[in-house]
């Protein structure tokens, strides 16, 4: 047989080729399932009494824990999940909801995601068959909690909202009734970046600060925009992992292209401001190819240096995925 073939009909390269694709394809599944896993509301159909044929398969199992004595201990499925959404006055507010909800319910929060009235009115202006429960609410909170069995998930955020409401805290709010009801509420907040879009952005950021820092960066940054120039924004995102979408529009009545002067340096102003606080420029979307400047500036030198020596180990010629992140 010719060098490199196994059989007549096969050789080492179709060998690698195939293991690749079945390796690839098991990625795509494995990840897909851990999506459902991390905060995204896809067990919802399941939670209506109407399960899927293929939830068994793409549910993924609850995770393991390994102890430090060795010991595996296991994070089970919540019994029950109550969501809500609830109106706030300001960011800090929102933060000190968060930190009341961890006191009251430690360990149920997994789902808390912060909205400005701003990105409500993008939806209502672009999207306004999306039902919202709150309109006009200068912010607003997307609460979830993941409860153990024995805890009434309706009198748990209940209890939760008196207080917060007695603490001043939350303006308003509206308690989810049924399944449908809060993958309503989760179709607003993934409907989000749908309306961004429909406004066309100047300039997008994904960022992420330490929790103490939010509410003092908002304020700050939109002062410091407002001095750049006439511009909306709409700040939204995961406030429990300290991850930010702040991302600038057109006033009304004029478009993107107006700003094109500005798109530089309101970026650049943004990301110091972030990085001066001990945030990052770069969260849950990574680096890729568009911030490859700004991880060359802001990154750490010695971090950098390890990651091209080993980029130029692994791959001497450049050819795997050339001009991300080291460019």
């Amino acid at each position: 047989m010719p060098r490199g073939e196994i059989t007549a009909y096969l050789d080492v390269a179709q060998v690698v080729l195939y293991a690749f694709w079945i390796f690839f394809a098991g990625l795509v599944f494995y990840l897909r399932r851990e999506d459902r896993r991390e905060g995204y509301p896809l067990e919802a159909e399941a939670a209506w009494g109407r399960p899927g044929p293929l939830d068994s398969i793409l549910i993924p199992s609850p995770k393991q824990f390994l102890l430090s004595n060795g010991h595996v201990k296991l994070a089970p499925r919540p019994a029950a999940v109550a969501t809500a959404m609830l109106a706030v006055p300001d960011p800090q507010a929102a933060l000190q909801l968060l930190s009341l909800a961890q006191g009251m319910m430690a360990g149920c929060v997994t789902t808390f995601e912060l909205i400005s009235g701003q990105g409500l009115a993008f939806v209502a202006e672009t999207l306004p068959e999306i039902r919202q429960p709150l309109p006009g609410a200068p912010w607003s909170v997307l609460l979830e909690l993941s409860l153990p069995k024995g805890i009434d998930p309706d009198a748990a955020v209940e209890d939760l909202l008196g207080q917060a409401m007695e603490e001043g805290l939350v303006l308003d709010g509206a308690i989810a009734q049924s399944g449908q009801q809060a993958a309503e509420f989760w179709n607003l907040r993934e409907h989000l970046p749908e309306a961004n879009r429909r406004i066309g952005a100047i300039s997008s950021h994904d960022i992420s600060l330490p929790l103490s820092e939010i509410p003092r960066f908002i304020e700050d940054a939109g002062a410091m925009i407002a001095g750049m120039g006439d511009m909306r924004i709409n700040c939204f995102g995961h406030l429990g992992d300290g991850n930010l979408h702040y991302n600038l529009f057109p006033a009304a009545g004029r478009t993107r292209d107006d700003y094109d002067v500005l798109r530089g340096p309101v970026q650049e102003a943004v990301h110091e401001m972030v990085v001066a606080r001990g945030g990052s420029f770069s969260a849950e979307h990574g680096v890729g190819r568009m911030k490859v400047a700004d991880l060359a500036r802001w990154g750490d030198p010695g971090k950098l240096a390890a990651m091209r020596a080993i980029k130029a180990a692994l791959d001497p010629m450049g050819i795997m995925n050339p001009g991300a992140v080291l460019g």
